[in-house]
Parts: structure tokens; sequence; C-alpha cells
């Protein structure tokens, strides 16, 4: 996977299909102050590696392309925030079988393999929808999460996963993210 950069900051994902990203943007204009994410962004993080040298990034790759995971089916359901007492993210709960966790696990493992030192926070499956912007109105954030707690998307299929560069563009618009690689998930 020669990508032609001296580093990238990457991370694994579960790209959202069609009909995820065309619920999630019936929730995007609910919450003044939220800068929502480009539907182009939307993705459900499995592992975040930071900033990677090319070589470290090569092999990730091979890690990564070495994983064996059925295809799974993966729903939105419910809304959240992350922040209590000053919210901060507001996200889409995706829900699935055990197989969405494993993958997540096995991303995580292939990246402490290819001498990543990976971060130790819990694995909590969600579509990031916005970012809210200090002082946000705390009543509107829990107006949104009231109206949206029964959301439950029809399931789609996961049937492959990719590593996503983040790269920068203009201060204050948000980072564009690209496939640099594509893994099919099939059979154990």
């Amino acid at each position: 996977m020669p990508l032609g950069l001296m580093s990238l900051r990457v991370f694994a994902a579960l790209p959202a299909p069609e009909p995820i990203v065309d619920a999630a943007a019936d929730l995007m204009d609910q919450v003044p102050g939220a800068k929502w994410r480009p539907l182009e962004n939307l993705h459900v993080t499995l592992a975040f590696y930071g900033e990677l040298d090319e070589p470290v990034i090569e092999e990730l790759d091979h890690e990564l392309a070495a994983i064996s995971c059925p295809p799974f089916a993966w729903r939105l359901k419910g809304v959240g925030r992350f922040g209590k007492a000053e919210p901060h993210a507001l996200w889409a709960g995706v829900e699935a079988g055990p197989e969405l966790t494993d993958l997540a696990r096995r991303c995580r493992k292939a990246g402490g393999r290819a001498g990543v030192e990976m971060e130790r926070r819990a694995f909590i499956p969600h579509l990031t929808l916005a970012y809210l912007e200090r002082g946000v109105d705390p009543v509107r954030v829990q107006r949104f999460e009231q109206r949206w707690s029964m959301l439950e998307t029809e399931p789609v299929m996961a049937d492959r996963f990719h590593l996503y560069a983040s790269h920068n563009r203009k201060p204050g618009q948000p980072n564009l993210y690209e496939a640099v690689a594509d893994y099919p998930l099939a059979g154990r």
C-alpha cells in the first residue's frame, strides 16, 4: 500500500452505507451550536491509531488485511452525548452482535502488533453526528436526546472495513477522511 506520504493520521472504521447516512442526515439540524459532521465523513470507528509514519502504516495494513471476521448486521439505535455536565459531542448508537466488538478488538490488536501504542478506552460503538461548541444550551441537547431516543434503523450489512486517513483542511473546516485501504469481511 504505497501512500507516497511521510505520515498520516489514521483509524480503522466501518463505512456508513447510504441508508445509515440518510437516517443520520435527518437528525442534523436539531441543536443550535452543533458542528454537524459532513455526511461523507460518517463512520463507526473500530480503532484509532493516531499519526503514523508510512512504514508503520504499511505494517498496520498487513496486520489489518490478516483479520478474518464474518460479515454482520448493524443498525443505529438511540442517540446520546459525550460529556455529562459539559456535552462536547452528539452521537447515534450502533447496535450489532458480538462480531462488531470482536472486529474492533482485532483492529486494536493489529495496531499493537504493528507497534502502535493503543488508547485504553472502552469500545463504545457509535456514529459521531456533531461536535458541540462550548456553552451550547443543555436543554437543547436534552430535547435532542429525548426526541431521538427511540431511533432505530433497519439493519445493514457490514461486509468490509477501511483504513482511513484524516487530512486537515482550512481552519474551522472538518477534516477530510479518505479510505486508503479496504478489507473485505469473510468467514472465519
